[in-house]
Order: structure tokens, then C-alpha cells, then sequence
């Protein structure tokens, strides 16, 4: 595993997600009480930023057409959505949110 720090853990209000870059990678880091996530930041059905729509009952809604991921294994929740996206494995530290970007738990690759 290769964990890296994506963020400080204050920066991801709860029930709602922060888009950020590591590397070649746009991920979405969702925060639901003290739990941590992260998913690409791309919705599989229209190809828009999973980090601008909102967090609830462990999904992320896409702002656009109202497609609903869970966060814990990426499956498509609610339609129009039908293909899973990427989820990371996320812990959080003394010092921030740690993503680890080599693989994806639910095997999926991102895109």
C-alpha cells in the first residue's frame, strides 16, 4: 500500500466531499461523521464531478442527473448511473487524510 496525504481532516466538512489531484488521479474525499472515503471524482454516467454534489446515508449524489454511488463499494445506488466507480482505501492520521492510490478496493480503475 502507498498511502499519501490528500488533505488536513478539517477540510472535508461533514456530509459533503472536497475534490483534489494526487497525481494523475481527481478524487473526491467524502466525510460522513468520523468516517472517511474516497472515490474518483468523475461520475460514471456524465463524466462530471462527483465533489460538487452532496453526501448522505454513505453515497454521493451527482449534482447533474441525480446518479447515487456508495461510497463504500462505488456501486451505482440510483440511476441513470449503471457502472461502479473507482473507491480508494482512506484513513485518517495525526496529521490529515491518507489515500492509498495504488489499488482500488473494489477492483475497478478509474477513469
Amino acid at each position: 500500500m502507498a498511502f499519501e496525504r490528500v488533505c488536513a481532516a478539517d477540510e472535508v466538512p461533514e456530509d459533503e466531499a472536497l475534490g483534489v489531484t494526487l497525481g494523475p488521479l481527481d478524487l473526491a474525499i467524502c466525510r460522513e461523521g468520523e468516517e472517511f472515503f474516497a472515490v474518483q471524482n468523475l461520475c460514471s454516467h456524465a463524466a462530471v464531478a462527483l465533489s460538487e454534489g452532496e453526501v448522505s446515508d454513505c453515497q454521493i449524489e451527482c449534482w447533474l442527473h441525480g446518479s447515487r454511488f456508495d461510497l463504500r463499494t462505488g456501486k451505482p445506488t440510483g440511476f441513470p448511473a449503471t457502472e461502479p466507480i473507482a473507491v480508494f482505501a482512506a484513513e485518517v492520521r495525526e496529521d490529515g487524510v491518507y489515500v492509498d492510490t495504488a489499488t482500488t478496493l473494489n477492483g475497478v480503475r478509474p477513469s
